[in-house]
């Protein structure tokens, strides 16, 4: 079993409240990078340089945003709108595609990408069925799949061929597969 050492970490995301950290290989390209889980990471020293790193960014876009913002009438600037943890709708974004749906939270939650933007965000599905309801629909009819009822196949298959049958179908709605 070869062991892959790390190089430096140059990206993280939460996938389903799971932190990852994207990864840059010691002697591999970078199309050889991949995500990984915190938990199967053992590079404390990279993990903190990279977070560090991160707040030194955060900090440097807040000041050049405020500084670059104009104030509007209500005397929020446009830099603290957005980054005052304000989903998309808030923003004024336009919702693109909904990219998945979870309810750890308790309550259904889309994974939301946004139009002429790199940013997504979790929205609650009330707030979405009421302000893009035609995302919405075509996120459920591209899970949406028929099946018949498998003992009234059997049924049909041994029942004679002028015989009238009753046919039942069922509708499912897989939230777990997507195009994403």
């Amino acid at each position: 079993m070869s062991d892959y050492v790390v190089e430096r970490i140059e990206g993280k995301r939460i996938v389903n409240g799971e932190v990852q950290y994207y990864l840059k290989w010691l002697g591999y390209p970078r199309s050889e990078n991949t995500w990984e889980p915190l938990e199967n990471l053992s590079c404390p020293d990279f993990i903190a340089e990279f977070e560090e790193s991160e707040k030194k960014k955060t900090k440097n876009r807040k000041r050049k945003l405020s500084t670059q913002s104009s104030v509007e009438s209500n005397g929020i600037t446009m830099a603290e709108k957005k980054l005052d943890g304000s989903i998309g709708f808030q923003r004024g974004l336009i919702a693109s595609k909904i990219l998945g749906a979870t309810d750890t939270s308790g309550k259904l939650m889309f994974l939301m990408s946004w139009k002429n933007s790199n940013y997504i965000d979790l929205v609650p599905a009330k707030v979405a069925n009421i302000k893009c309801p035609q995302v919405v629909i075509k996120f459920y009819e591209e899970r949406l799949t028929w099946q018949s009822d498998i003992d009234e196949k059997k049924r049909t298959r041994t029942s004679n061929a002028n015989s009238a049958t009753k046919r039942e179908n069922l509708v499912q709605i897989d939230l777990t597969e997507g195009d994403c």
